[in-house]
């Protein structure tokens, strides 16, 4: 299956979907299990699955509505598709009075189901919770949402490739580095820090740096494999503290684009995410062949990981 063509169940704000193809690379050639502790909406899993490389898959993630929206959506497809068409036949008499309803009656209740109307809803698929933890987005008011049949075909994509497969917890990501197994490879995706602090409204609870870095020195002591996606960059601007060279993990620069809202601004300015590979990944990488993807609509050129002063070269420069 194509990377473009992979199934996607809703729009998430940060999702690694357009990126799959550029982190995949990075992958192991075949381990026994994906452990995803910041799951998000799976994108990662659902493209591991597709290219055959793992069938057995941990998605975690500490938004408890969020993964119980996954399992149903993998598992159970069409009882959450058959519910999303009732709730986006509701809206039609006052889609706004309808949402902020539905709103409400979410944060009573941390329905999944009613989860996911939020987020075919609200502004730019981006969740945002206030203080309380409570979910705050707006509703976009210049789209209905995804039309009820786009849902269910994309539900029955994404659970085409992984029914049968997952594990379903919601859990804190370091009860989940803790029992990774020997054969596991683990794929991180936490919130941005050193933008956000300790909380950051888009998740419903943020992870403090220094916690996360003495994980990460324990999954070295165990000899784990693992990949991360941390910070970045928007032209000259950072988002994200950089993983403490420490750890000697290999940090590779993936160029996702040029930044849309720069070039309204008249600015050429890139966005680049960094990867971060543990120390036996990168090695077992040594001189594989990597496919340069940034020049969008040209046949990708292939480039050689080469160990450069004790440092990657850049995957897509």
């Amino acid at each position: 299956m194509m990377m473009a063509n992979l199934p996607h169940f809703i729009q998430y704000q940060g999702s690694k979907r357009n990126l799959a193809k550029h982190i995949l690379q990075f992958f192991p050639k075949n381990f026994n299990r994906l452990v995803e502790p910041f799951a998000g909406t799976a994108a990662i899993s659902v493209a591991t699955s597709a290219s055959q490389i793992s069938h057995s898959f941990w998605l975690n993630d500490l938004n408890k509505p969020l993964i119980e929206l996954l399992e149903l959506s993998i598992e159970r497809p069409d009882e959450i598709a058959d519910s999303y068409l009732e709730l986006w036949n509701e809206q039609h008499t006052n889609s706004v009075a309808h949402y902020f309803e539905v709103r409400s009656k979410f944060n009573k209740t941390n329905d999944p189901k009613l989860f996911l109307y939020l987020l075919a809803r609200c502004v730019k698929g981006s969740v945002r919770y206030n203080s309380e933890g409570l979910f705050n987005q707006s509703l976009d008011k210049r789209r209905k949402g995804t039309r009820p049949e786009t849902m269910r075909k994309n539900m029955a994509g994404v659970s085409s490739l992984l029914r049968g497969k997952c594990k379903f917890t919601s859990l804190d990501y370091r009860e989940i580095l803790e029992q990774v197994q020997e054969g596991d490879f683990i794929y991180m995706d936490p919130p941005y820090q050193g933008v956000c602090g300790n909380r950051d409204s888009r998740y419903l609870s943020g992870i403090n740096f220094d916690d996360f870095v003495l994980a990460l020195e324990r999954l070295n002591r165990k000899g784990s494999a693992f990949a991360i996606s941390y910070d970045g960059k928007l032209g000259d601007k950072a988002f994200g503290k950089v993983l403490p060279k420490s750890l000697n993990l290999e940090r590779i620069e993936i160029e996702v684009g040029r930044s849309s809202q720069s070039t309204l601004l008249g600015k050429e300015e890139a966005t680049i995410e960094s990867l971060y590979l543990s120390t036996n990944l990168s090695k077992s990488l040594m001189n594989t062949k990597i496919c340069d993807f940034s020049d969008i609509g040209k046949k990708p050129k292939q480039l050689t990981l080469l160990e450069k002063h004790g440092e990657f070269a850049a995957a897509t420069r």
